[in-house]
């Protein structure tokens, strides 16, 4: 029997992980990694999208780090991450300029058009904080199976935006943190009231950020449970790579 090892904030599960380059209508070349299962085809698709950039998001934000680390191993599921425009992480930077949620509609479309090019499966989209406004203003016109939003502020949002989700026939799932620093379930629940059938979770003692290992496996899980339920619970630990 292997050797088990307890899965931390570091640790990296065995994945493909594919650097690529994603090309914007408005003639950018933007970075990113897609990760996949080291020895099987993806059976659903994750295409995420990061925290203010000028506030220090980007590709690497750990939940979607950890995403790309894990959840090819775990459960089959494919993850894209990018920078947008003008963000930068080790991976590189993406040219242009932050656009302020504006010009990064170019960026949605790149990044929507490479998975349905690669021919990639059961896409879902993912934002995070910033990356939850570029999905409410545009994510809606590609296809999806479904939506997940984390932290989302509704700073950028308008009404009529998030007001279009409802009967637009896709899963639209908002992870509140309770002691979120912009949204909290309350006013969560009435600004979401115009899209009734969206799934609200709130995370109790969670944060807009998502610090420490109890509440990135609670995310984790909330998008396990969405994509691939049949992989859950996720584990805890993983067999030691084999010298």
């Amino acid at each position: 029997m292997s050797d088990m090892q307890k899965i931390r904030a570091n640790t990296e599960l065995p994945r493909r992980a594919e650097e690529i380059t994603l090309q914007t209508d408005d003639g950018l070349t933007l970075v990113g990694e897609l990760s996949l299962p080291a020895h099987r085809e993806p059976a659903a698709t994750l295409v995420t999208f990061h925290p203010l950039p000028t506030q220090g998001g980007f590709m690497d934000s750990h939940i979607l780090r950890k995403a790309a680390w894990r959840l090819p191993a775990m459960a089959d599921i494919a993850v894209l991450r990018f920078n947008t425009r003008g963000t930068s992480s080790p991976r590189g930077t993406s040219e242009g300029t932050f656009g302020d949620g504006i010009t990064e509609r170019f960026d949605v479309e790149a990044a929507m058009r490479f998975a349905e090019q690669r021919g990639l499966p059961h896409i879902w989209q993912l934002g995070w904080s910033f990356g939850t406004e570029l999905l409410l203003k545009y994510g809606l016109d590609y296809p999806a199976d479904g939506t997940i939003l984390l932290s989302p502020p509704l700073h950028r949002t308008t009404a009529p935006e998030l007001a279009r989700w409802h009967g637009a026939g896709r899963r639209l799932i908002a992870v509140i943190p309770e002691n979120d620093d912009f949204l909290r379930p309350p006013e969560a629940r009435e600004r979401f009231s115009v899209v009734p059938e969206a799934e609200l979770i709130v995370i109790p003692d969670g944060r807009h950020l998502w610090i420490g290992e109890k509440q990135t496996r609670e995310v984790l899980t909330v998008i396990v449970r969405a994509m691939r339920p049949s992989a859950l619970p996720l584990p805890t630990e993983w067999p030691t790579p084999s010298e």
